[in-house]
């Protein structure tokens, strides 16, 4: 099977929503980034929702959404504000989700109203998953995917990446295309709330790393008929850097009102905005977007601060190379027309 790879460009007019629903979860997973003690410990209930969701349902041509937590499916508002989300005309709806699907979530949602629910998955198995992720959760992370494509809906799967599964990354495609995933997501783990209260910043994998694996399965996915999308991290020599909180429109939206600009900052009280008796209101200095537009060689000035790891010097003290920004993707698909639903 022919393939196409590239660069997601950051998209003009286009605004992607990234809305926590709560910060509770079911599990502990080894990388989570969720951290209470910055983002609340609240749950939104459904009028918040659609509240939260009509401050961003408009000012730009396209606008997406992806409900995340902790795990969204235990709050049980959840169906309410996908459907709201439909009704304020977003184009596209996610889900996030462990793959415990708790109240009946598919049940109660329709295919036509979900675009994809997205699994996170981080090993072939449960020897490789489960140490990562918790006992069990393979099994029924799986069986989760199995019963969301025998009642049609779309259905993703998110990777994370680390020292600790990437040698078993090559084994994703072929599970991913027996299930019957559509999509696979090859994130980069970031050093933020669990890893970095623990310290792990040994997780982080080199250049060398990711680019010895990463690339190749991503074409072998693709190859058997999966679209799939990674972090690029690592710019070419000469390629520009771009930072999408100055040229595009990203929002990471919490349940205690906090509003991000850039996810490397949400360790901190560096938020670019917040919401306050429904209004989006932007705060003082100093805050992320103060950061956004600072020129240095080694590419996205946040990495640099908060991300050091993914970072190597010459003798003479000259980054080896550049960091992307992180909303920056590449992509491989099969070749050929691309499908409507989440293009």
């Amino acid at each position: 099977m022919r393939i196409e790879r590239r660069t997601v460009q950051f998209q003009a007019r286009t605004r992607n929503l990234f809305l926590h629903v709560l910060t509770r979860c079911n599990l502990r997973c080894r990388h989570c980034y969720i951290n209470p003690g910055q983002h609340g410990t609240g749950v939104l209930d459904a009028p918040t929702m659609a509240r939260w969701l009509a401050l961003f349902a408009e000012g730009a041509e396209v606008t997406n959404v992806v409900f995340l937590g902790g795990e969204p499916t235990l709050n049980p508002a959840l169906p309410d504000g996908i459907r709201e989300a439909r009704r304020l005309g977003y184009a596209s709806v996610t889900v996030d989700t462990n793959g415990f699907l708790f109240h009946d979530v598919l049940d109660r949602v329709a295919p036509d109203e979900v675009d994809y629910f997205s699994f996170s998955l981080d090993g072939a198995s449960p020897e490789v998953n489960d140490p990562v992720r918790g006992a069990g959760v393979f099994e029924t992370c799986t069986a989760g995917i199995r019963r969301a494509r025998e009642r049609g809906f779309g259905v993703s799967v998110i990777f994370t990446a680390s020292r600790l599964n990437l040698h078993d990354l090559p084994n994703m495609p072929g599970l991913l295309a027996g299930l019957g995933v559509e999509r696979f997501f090859i994130q980069v783990i970031g050093i933020r709330g669990q890893p970095a209260a623990r310290g792990e910043a040994g997780l982080q994998l080199a250049r060398e790393e990711w680019e010895a694996v990463v690339p190749g399965v991503a074409r072998a996915a693709a190859r058997l008929g999966l679209v799939v999308t990674y972090p690029k991290v690592f710019l070419a020599p000469g390629e520009p850097f771009a930072c999408a909180g100055r040229v595009a429109d990203n929002y990471f939206v919490f349940p205690n009102g906090r509003v991000y600009r850039c996810p490397l900052c949400e360790d901190f009280p560096l938020h670019s905005l917040e919401i306050r008796g429904d209004r989006l209101v932007e705060r003082p200095p100093i805050r992320e977007s103060d950061l956004f537009g600072l020129e240095i060689p080694e590419g996205c000035v946040l990495n640099r601060i908060l991300h050091p790891g993914n970072l190597a010097y010459d003798a003479e003290g000259r980054p080896l190379h550049r960091i992307a920004c992180c909303m920056l993707k590449e992509e491989v698909r099969p070749a050929g027309p691309r499908r409507p639903r989440g293009a």
